[in-house]
């Protein structure tokens, strides 16, 4: 699966979970970037991509995540392994 395979799915959950239609994902988006983005909404893009892509992340993958390019990185390495 490819960086921007990855981005077009993500864009997809992305956009219904944050209910932002027009939300472009990026390598640098992050929370601060994106005003619907709290604890409760991480938590469900984060359900929703494991299941998306058949992958579980480990807790301290979560913490090291600071954007959706970090986030894509663990995703190909998962893939993969």
């Amino acid at each position: 699966m490819t960086h921007s395979e990855i981005t077009e799915k993500l864009q997809i959950i992305f956009r219904n979970v944050f209910s932002t239609p027009d939300i472009q994902v990026t390598d640098d988006l992050n929370a601060e970037k994106v005003d619907r983005w709290d604890s409760l909404t991480h938590l469900t893009m984060i359900a929703e991509v494991e299941s998306e892509f058949g992958v579980k992340f480990k807790l301290k993958e979560l913490i090291s995540m600071k954007n959706v390019g970090d986030m894509i990185r663990l995703i190909i390495e998962k893939k993969q392994a």
